[in-house]
């Protein structure tokens, strides 16, 4: 067994239910450079590595969340604080409960912890189910409607020791419900923790959920986060991953349409620099009739960065009038920096419109060229081309003020990327 599997295991403390599932991750172990879904993310660094479990959780200036308004929960490695959460102002109609409260309660509120997960390369979704003890479980009442965002803040801060923690999570959103969220994932110091973590999206019918992530951990971190949703008649999707830093990041969006004219509209920004690797992977289902789904990412690749980005679409037979596309643009802004796209369709139903497209190339040298001679330095031209390159997958949000909050942090990772 790996170091990394031999110190995760020994942080459980589960019931036999939970052991078992452990005991298949252990057996399946890591996936390697063979298993298709971990072709372009190699673990060999990873797995020769060991973390301890969260025994305490160092203090946090309540100042670093100063432009991060109510209500917001707020986790630091993985333990919620009561300190630096601001969760009394919910809207009317919507509920926050801990999951380690869930848990002591029993009942069904925790039910969607009884998934399993059967694939081998699913080894992490496997952990969490063995691991998770804590996250946050938002619901929506029936016919509840909100503008205000709902924050949720994760922050990894440096202690002195290399920590893994593994959160689940769950949005479910009632008949008729619409709700914002945004997921903050930020550090203190230059930490070298673990993060695991695994959500749940239920939308039911005509529900509506705006979901923001902004991905700006520490460039020692690793962070492996999974998100399924699964989406009911009319129901509408909308969503936005900036990966802006971090050392090793994956995110897997599965989304599932299962009810007729369900929506997804799933944009991102992937911003992989110095020796950063960002990986994306991307698996829509098409179930329903009149589905549809809008997908625009875009990529850069600069210094030493690594970006590798799946957009899988699979169209069941039966799911006549779907209606999907898929746009991944890239921009190389190194000769060392590599970026690895692959746009994957599959179609077995009649009558549908669907599309995909993806580019691996450089800044127009025209461009750079008009804006140089308009007096521009040569990294303020590259700053102000690659912005409005970033901002077009922003376009997806509708609050004015979350859409300037998510431009304010693409343009402020692009300034330090000039200045690198």
């Amino acid at each position: 067994m790996s170091a990394l599997l031999d110190s995760l295991s020994a942080g459980f403390n589960g019931d036999a239910s939970r052991r078992a599932v452990l005991d298949e991750a252990l057996r399946d172990g890591l996936p390697g450079p063979r298993t298709e879904a971990w072709k372009y993310t190699s673990l060999r660094q990873l797995e020769r590595r060991s973390f301890a479990s969260v025994d305490a959780v160092p203090a946090v200036d309540p100042m670093v969340l100063a432009d991060i308004p109510a209500p917001r929960a707020v986790f630091v490695n993985g333990r919620y604080s009561v300190a630096l959460s601001l969760t009394t102002d919910l809207p009317d109609g919507v509920s926050l409960q801990l999951l380690s409260e869930a848990l002591a309660e029993g009942g069904d509120a925790a039910r969607f912890l009884q998934r399993r997960f059967e694939r081998g390369d699913e080894v992490f979704a496997r952990l969490n189910a063995a691991l998770a003890t804590e996250g946050v479980l938002l619901r929506a009442e029936e016919g509840t409607r909100s503008e205000q965002p709902l924050h949720l803040v994760f922050i990894g801060a440096e202690d002195g020791a290399e920590r893994a923690w593994h959160l689940r999570n769950l949005i479910e959103l009632r008949a008729g419900a619409a709700l914002t969220v945004v997921e903050h994932h930020v550090a203190i110091g230059t930490h070298a923790h673990l993060i695991n973590a695994l959500s749940h999206v239920h939308l039911a019918q005509g529900a509506r959920l705006t979901h923001a992530r902004v991905e700006a951990d520490s460039a020692r971190a690793t962070t492996l986060l999974r998100t399924d949703a699964v989406l009911a008649r009319d129901a509408e999707y909308r969503r936005v991953d900036l990966e802006l830093d971090g050392g090793l990041s994956r995110h897997e969006l599965n989304v599932r349409l299962e009810g007729d004219s369900a929506r997804l509209i799933a944009n991102g920004v992937l911003l992989a620099h110095g020796r950063r690797h960002v990986d994306t992977r991307l698996g829509i289902d098409h179930i329903a009739r009149d589905t549809a789904c809008e997908l625009t990412w875009r990529g850069l690749g600069a210094g030493r960065g690594r970006a590798v980005f799946h957009g899988g679409i699979l169209i069941r037979e039966g799911a006549d009038g779907t209606d999907a596309a898929l746009s991944n643009k890239n921009l190389l802004l190194s000769d060392n920096a590599e970026i690895d796209t692959q746009p994957v369709l599959e179609i077995h139903a009649d009558e549908v419109k669907a599309a995909h497209g993806a580019t691996v190339g450089q800044l127009e040298a025209n461009a750079l060229f008009y804006l140089r001679s308009r007096g521009l330095s040569a990294p303020e031209a590259q700053q102000l081309l690659t912005a409005a390159f970033c901002r077009e997958p922003l376009s997806v949000i509708e609050d004015a003020g979350l859409r300037d909050l998510l431009v304010a942090r693409v343009d402020a990772a692009l300034a330090t990327l000039g200045a690198a």
